[in-house]
């Protein structure tokens, strides 16, 4: 299960529609360590300026990395994810998370290229 889902936002979701505060708590309060490396990649990027701010730094184990895998892959968290901090979401291999600010940045553009994919693989990375 991607989401710790409470009976009150399912039923929600039965109803109707789910707003962005109450999808982003529940993948905040579900998936700790993807939202706190998030979160200090933003204060990065907020703080440092530049193009873009990014992990390289492996999670510390699989459940982590589990966590960065749920929220990235679905279309709906990233979505809400990047409305709620106000940046662009970009992923490679298991960790290489990066935010940049909203838009289509040439920065961003190059990192989701296939060529940045490539350069970015390593034997270490290979199963991750």
């Amino acid at each position: 299960m991607s989401l710790d889902v409470s009976p009150e936002l399912l039923e929600t979701a039965q109803r109707g529609e789910v707003d962005d505060a109450a999808f982003v708590a529940c993948v905040r309060d579900s998936l700790p360590y993807a939202w706190e490396m998030i979160t200090e990649l933003v204060a990065r990027l907020q703080v440092d300026g530049g193009d873009f701010a990014d992990n390289t730094v492996p999670p510390p184990d699989e459940a982590a990395r589990g966590q960065l895998l749920r929220a990235l892959a679905s279309d709906a968290m990233r979505g809400s994810l990047e409305r709620h901090f106000g940046v662009k979401l970009a992923f490679q291999n298991c960790h290489r998370l990066a935010v940049f600010p909203p838009g289509d940045s040439p920065a961003y553009r190059t990192f989701v290229t296939a060529r940045e994919q490539i350069l970015n693989q390593s034997p270490e990375l290979r199963d991750c």
